[in-house]
């Protein structure tokens, strides 16, 4: 009898513990579920985000579309010249980053380690750009032309290797990859935006002068647009400043000092899905190539830099209509296949726009043949730029695999260090792109000419316009090529990439346990458990 009973209470205790572990497990879902919902970003720091990005890009356009073009036509460079000092400066920028890298990563402030950057370095790239976009008097020999453009140069870098934290800010505003995939593409249709100030500089340069019976040259168009870029893009970044929280927990002060320098280095360089990625990054930036040219294009080529204005009028308006579906396309077939479907067919476009060429009804020389032209450029270059979009949108997401696989691989996130080892492989690129840019100038024999009023002589030599237009599609072509198919060696996709964000979700939630128990958790709960990722 006795055995009998001890039977039945075993039983009992045994259902006891089953149900008490069902129950245990359901609540786990529960919460699993109620953190899948979680929103982190404030509607005030989601518009300080973009009005930020919105301020970078307009920099950052403006910078990319006219320093060249003003360097060798204003301020007297060669093309070999200027191509030689990028080269230097993406070598230098390289050991630069290395520092840069291992400061922000062991920054702890009680603003976080990124988003002091955002106006500390302010000063130096503010007043460097200014530099690039003035010729003073006293610059009367080549020696000090280049030694101003060495400065210049250099300290705009100097300052953007602390200042572009605000890339990395984008990963730590929120640990939902919802969210987080959401503000990327949010950022992207912001930065459509970011293209509209410098897209009206060309307006005046073709008429202010002449307006101003030349009182007013194109120089100082230039420099008063610089003045302009400089506030916008510091106002906004200072705002961003006050309003932005970092939100993914930091590493301890323990973690940081377990890991050397010479052991965080190992730990970047081992990052498969990184050194993918900068190869991928490293044949698409071939096609800045192309883009330094396209001022070269309109001016010589077509007659007028405000064409460039009026065809960007059109060819960017499918990107508000692609920026929005991106997450959709990412969902659908992945980061990775939505990539390199974008780079195949942008190289297919661009390949097609060089085939039909830049006068298919005739020179550039009557009110008829410039629309027919127009009309013709501006449908192609329209059609090249739909995987324009997509493929940042796509840049961005990569980005955060790369930052979340390594998290997962080595237990510590170091987004600096990995955006510097990411810097050596894009400063390669730079370094190749930036000499390549100034010197195929050069080699298509183009000398800069101007007039006694220092305004820009057009070109009319038709091996010279035959070159710009090649620099105009084929490079671009080249590079969209390439990124599509370096994106075919990326690894972080399907059941890996599902099984890595779940490990990565468990293993934040208990470091943020472990914080909240030692009372060093966020008050505000910034720090609470991450959503589950969504997957591909």
């Amino acid at each position: 009898m006795a055995e009998a009973q001890t039977a039945v209470q075993a039983e009992e205790t045994a259902a006891v513990q089953a149900e008490e572990q069902m129950e245990n497990e359901v609540e786990q879902e529960i919460k699993k579920a109620s953190a899948q919902n979680r929103r982190y970003l404030r509607p005030r720091e989601m518009f300080a985000f973009l009005l930020t990005s919105f301020g970078q890009k307009n920099l950052n356009q403006f910078i990319n579309a006219y320093r060249q073009f003003f360097m060798i036509s204003f301020l007297g460079l060669s093309g070999s010249a200027y191509g030689s000092i990028i080269m230097f400066e993406s070598i230098y920028d390289a050991l630069d980053d290395t520092l840069s890298g291992l400061i922000v990563d062991r920054t702890r402030t009680r603003w976080g380690k990124l988003r002091p950057y955002l106006i500390i370095t302010t000063p130096v790239w503010g007043l460097a750009i200014l530099m690039m976009f003035s010729t003073p008097a006293f610059l009367t020999t080549t020696t000090f032309k280049v030694i101003w453009a060495v400065v210049a140069i250099f300290a705009h870098n100097l300052g953007m290797s602390y200042f572009n934290t605000f890339n990395i800010l984008l990963y730590n505003v929120t640990p939902n990859i919802n969210e987080r995939n959401n503000l990327i593409a949010a950022q992207k249709f912001m930065e459509l935006f970011g293209t509209w100030i410098p897209s009206f500089l060309p307006f005046f340069i073709d008429f202010l002068p002449k307006l101003t019976n030349n009182s007013v040259g194109q120089e100082d168009v230039y420099l008063g647009f610089a003045f302009i870029m400089v506030v916008i893009s510091a106002g906004t970044a200072i705002y961003g400043f006050f309003v932005l929280r970092e939100r993914v927990p930091l590493a301890s002060k323990e973690q940081i000092k377990s890991v050397s320098i010479w052991e965080s280095f190992k730990i970047a360089f081992k990052n498969r899905p990184m050194l993918v990625l900068q190869l991928n990054y490293f044949f698409n930036g071939f096609k800045s190539v192309g883009s330094s040219s396209e001022v070269f294009f309109w001016t010589h080529n077509a007659g007028k830099q405000s064409y460039a204005t009026i065809a960007g009028l059109f060819t960017g308006i499918p990107n508000y209509f692609i920026v929005p579906l991106a997450p959709k396309i990412i969902r659908k077939i992945g980061a990775r296949n939505a990539g390199v479907l974008a780079g195949l067919f942008g190289g297919v476009a661009y390949t097609v726009l060089w085939l039909i060429g830049y006068k298919p009804f005739g020179e550039w020389d009557s009110a008829r043949n410039i629309i027919l032209n127009m009309i013709c450029i501006t449908l192609m270059l329209t059609i090249c730029g739909l995987p324009n979009q997509l493929i940042n949108v796509v840049g961005a997401v990569l980005q955060g695999d790369v930052y979340d696989y390594g998290e997962w691989k080595y237990g510590v996130r170091n987004e600096a260090l990995i955006a510097t080892v990411s810097g050596y492989f894009q400063k390669l690129a730079n370094a190749v792109t930036g000499l390549l840019s100034g010197v195929v100038i050069t080699w298509v024999g183009y000398e800069a000419h101007t007039d006694v009023f220092g305004n820009v002589v057009r070109e009319t030599d038709v091996g010279v316009l035959d070159g710009f237009w090649i620099l105009f599609c084929l490079l671009p072509a080249f590079a969209r090529f390439m990124y599509g198919v370096s994106l075919l060696f990326f690894n972080v996709r399907g059941e890996f990439k599902r099984q890595m964000l779940q490990d990565l979700e468990e293993r934040r939630a208990e470091k943020i346990a472990a914080m909240q128990q030692e009372g060093s958790a966020p008050a505000d709960g910034s720090g609470a458990a991450p959503a589950p990722h969504d997957t591909e």
